[in-house]
């Protein structure tokens, strides 16, 4: 055990998808598992491991699941927050070797920008849990979940588990092509105690944090223990007066006995976020700012900025800006979990949880733009568009959602001889809504981001969508002797999903002149998901493991938008997509080794790598093409959603940590993926040449490193993160050049603070962009017309926290 506790201390830099070493295997376990409590750190928590951490040498910064016969990797708490306190657990991810993570703010948090890939699949062919809770498949418009920042306050992280090859066949979720991220929230603290945690910075930066710990309460049904948590955070955005952040609640509550644990969980979140416009690229477009900024607040520039009919300066083209636009999201999250000892042997978990969400996002825009006066005509002809719409030139779109989902996930786990066998099910029902309604905008009393707007001109459409989830899985985990481990299962996936358009547009009002958009039943099956995989120690100090598993993405269940079949121009589109389309699927093939040494001489003291290979047949993927010119992202073209062919992704990661001692460690990861269409296809006019062209959005090569050092009670952190070039176009006919960043973090204790009812005081101060670079942080990908869209990479900014705990 204490050679695996060593071990697993010299892996905590080595930054990678699939192990780098040993690790202390309950503590993996119970991160992976979220079944037991953890060591936990930073505010709201055990805050005073950062500070002996940064006296003791350099801190784990990652956690290898080396239980796992595929590639895992877990990152703390701590090492979260070490980013920038307060980020996105997703945007902690981008630290790891084939993980491509952008988004316009410092913390990962705006979801209209973001974008995410891993091994060359994009964020929407992902699967996302939060304490086994799926979160859906985090499109910007979600229509079946949430964001992880939306679903626990990032300060109550515990940590988030990365699967880039595949992930559990316990996974909830439909939409797990390419592997999985889970995200855990922390456990109540076993003292009593108030933490708080304030952030103030650039662009008026301030994130207030506030954490009450009940402390283990002993009684006759055992040691129970709760938090309450609030959060307040709000900065002004970097290029226009938008003020983004919101208000959140978590509370957590745990009682252990004999017979088992129960734990209840509460998620709060109100935010809204005022959103950057992208900036169009083409060969034909004149004007492409670096940003695209808003002119809310100044509404007199804003007037003035049209023509009196209300077009705008035709010098801007495409670039043109409007007011504001925004999005509003309220979440309701909760969960009921009991963990069942049956026997000293087997265990029964079960869960049942609710989302409900209710969600708007706004665009206030000029009228004359995008096809919009040919829409507004339909529903007023021959009028006068400026005055209908209160003659300001401008009118404010919304696409408004809610989602109300219940479910239960359950697991039986039993250990029979040399044999683990585990059988479960999850069931979920989502009954989800996206209306799309157009509002005027009052030339005398103009409204702003921060309001929902009332009292809609034209529904111009709605949708709701009934959807019922059914996924069984069985395994057998087979240790055929002390240093092997055989492991195999499948998995059952089930959707059973009805349409409905309680608001049909009218002739012309959708793309393609359509008089109805679809409705209908639509059932997918699989029943047979296979997974098969081993892992093998070859010494005490090196394992090496292989995987292959199948895994697909069921059909997505939005009507009225994205690569759905409800969101098609035509029930016999509708009807001829039930008929021959299949879902997404994938098979994983993987393989790796892992290694950790240490040294008793020299500098150099131990030394972490591995080395992961992977190869993917990805199957069948879905694409929305349309033979008829997109005239605008609210018209549209004539959209058909059709399978469109195979791709091929194979690719390496290697990565190495060299510990010097206590003070110093040096991380770097490098990361080479090829991900290549097998065939054309065709629009319905023409021949797409997308054969032998590669994903676009995704680079090939990527390099990340971490310098750690620590001088007395203080640690020093410099990271870089390079991105090679990205194609963005599906037949590779344009490209973004490639960007270097690097962020500083410096931390360390306050120890003339502490005394009396203060303890654990301490600091910490984050840089990001030290090199203040420019460049196309992350790119939309346009078709095949040399027509694409990018978000700027953000100006150099500076950030400082200041936390303690009080008696």
């Amino acid at each position: 055990m204490k050679k695996q506790i060593k071990a697993a201390v010299l892996a905590s830099l080595a930054l990678t998808p699939l192990a780098m070493a040993q690790q202390v295997a309950a503590a993996v376990a119970a991160m992976e598992t979220a079944a037991a409590p953890v060591a936990e750190s930073g505010a709201g928590s055990d805050a005073g491991t950062e500070s002996a951490a940064a006296a003791a040498g350099p801190m784990a910064t990652v956690e290898v699941a080396s239980r796992r016969t595929r590639s895992s990797v877990a990152l703390k708490s701590d090492e979260i927050q070490k980013i920038l306190p307060g980020t996105n657990p997703l945007k902690a991810l981008q630290t790891l070797p084939g993980v491509s993570f952008q988004t316009a703010d410092p913390w990962g948090n705006n979801e209209q920008n973001l974008s995410l890939f891993v091994h060359g699949f994009s964020g929407q062919q992902l699967g996302y849990t939060m304490d086994g809770v799926p979160l859906g498949d985090q499109q910007y418009g979600n229509y079946n979940g949430l964001s992880p920042q939306r679903a626990v306050i990032s300060e109550n992280v515990r940590g988030v588990v990365l699967s880039s090859g595949a992930g559990d066949l316990a996974t909830a979720s439909t939409s797990n092509l390419g592997g999985t991220i889970e995200t855990f929230s922390a456990d109540p603290l076993a003292t009593r105690g108030l933490a708080a945690q304030q952030t103030v910075g650039s662009h008026k930066t301030s994130r207030t944090f506030l954490r009450y710990d009940s402390g283990k309460m002993s009684g006759q049904s055992g040691d129970s223990s709760f938090y309450v948590s609030a959060l307040h955070h709000e900065a002004r955005a970097w290029d226009f007066q938008g003020r983004q952040g919101g208000d959140q609640l978590n509370a957590k509550f745990v009682n252990d006995n004999a017979s088992g644990r129960l734990t209840v969980f509460f998620n709060y979140s109100d935010k809204i976020e005022p959103n950057e416009d992208s900036t169009v690229r083409s060969a034909t477009e004149k004007f492409q700012p670096y940003t695209r900024p808003f002119t809310y607040p100044d509404f007199n520039l804003a007037l003035g900025y049209l023509s009196p009919t209300g077009a705008t300066p035709a010098a801007d083209g495409n670039n043109y800006r409007n007011y504001y636009s925004d999005a509003q999201r309220e979440d309701y999250l909760g969960y009921v979990k009991y963990d069942w000892n049956l026997s000293d042997s087997a265990t029964w978990s079960n869960q049942v949880y609710y989302h409900y969400d209710d969600g708007v996002g706004v665009v206030a825009g000029p009228i004359g733009v995008a096809g919009l006066p040919a829409l507004f005509a339909i529903y007023y002809p021959n009028q006068n568009l400026k005055q209908v719409f209160g003659n300001s030139g401008y009118a404010t779109r919304t696409t408004e959602y809610q989602i109300n989902r219940t479910g239960w996930l359950s697991t039986l786990r039993s250990e029979i001889g040399n044999h683990t066998v585990q059988g479960g099910l999850w069931f979920e029902h989502n009954e989800s809504q996206a209306y799309r309604r157009w509002y005027a905008l009052d030339v005398n009393n103009p409204s702003s981001p921060y309001d929902r707007p009332e009292n809609p001109l034209i529904t111009q459409y709605g949708s709701e969508i009934d959807n019922k989830v059914v996924q069984l899985h069985l395994q057998d985990e087979w240790r055929v002797r002390p240093d092997l481990v055989v492991q195999g299962g499948f998995k059952s996936s089930l959707q059973f999903a009805r349409g409905m358009m309680p608001v049909q547009p009218k002739p012309g009002a959708i793309s393609g002149n359509s008089p109805a958009l679809p409705e209908g039943d639509i059932d997918t099956k699989k029943w047979f998901l296979p997974q098969l995989g081993a892992r093998w120690d070859v010494t005490p100090r090196e394992q090496a493991f292989v995987n292959v598993q199948k895994n697909m993405r069921q059909f997505v269940t939005y009507g009225g938008g994205g690569a759905s079949p409800w969101s098609l121009a035509s029930q016999a589109a509708f009807d001829l997509f039930k008929a021959t389309a299949k879902p997404e699927t994938s098979v994983t093939f993987e393989a790796g080794l892992r290694s950790s040494r240490t040294f008793d001489a020299g500098v150099l003291t131990g030394f972490d790598g591995q080395v992961n290979v992977y190869h993917v047949n990805f199957k069948d993927r879905l694409l929305t093409i349309s033979p008829t010119p997109v005239i605008s992202s609210i018209i549209g073209g004539n959209p058909v959603l059709a399978n469109v062919g195979s791709v091929k992704m194979d690719g390496i990661d290697l990565s190495g940590t060299f510990h010097f001692g206590r003070t110093f460690s040096f991380y770097d990861a490098v990361s080479y993926n090829k991900s290549k269409y097998d065939d054309n296809y065709s629009n319905g006019k023409d021949t797409v040449a997308t054969a032998g062209k590669r994903i676009p959005g995704s680079p090939e090569w990527m390099n990340k490193f971490i310098a750690s050092l620590n001088v007395a009670d203080t640690e020093f952190q410099l990271s870089g993160d390079y991105v090679g070039k990205r194609y963005a176009t599906y037949t590779n006919d344009l490209s973004v050049k490639s960007y270097f960043l690097l962020g500083l973090g410096v931390s360390g204790k306050l120890p003339f603070l502490d005394g009396g009812w203060v303890k654990n005081a301490r600091y910490r101060v984050n840089v990001t962009n030290l090199a203040d670079r420019q460049g196309d942080l992350n790119v939309v990908v346009g078709a095949a017309d040399k027509t694409y869209n990018t978000f700027p990479i953000a100006p150099r900014q500076g950030f400082v926290t200041l936390m303690a705990d009080f008696k």
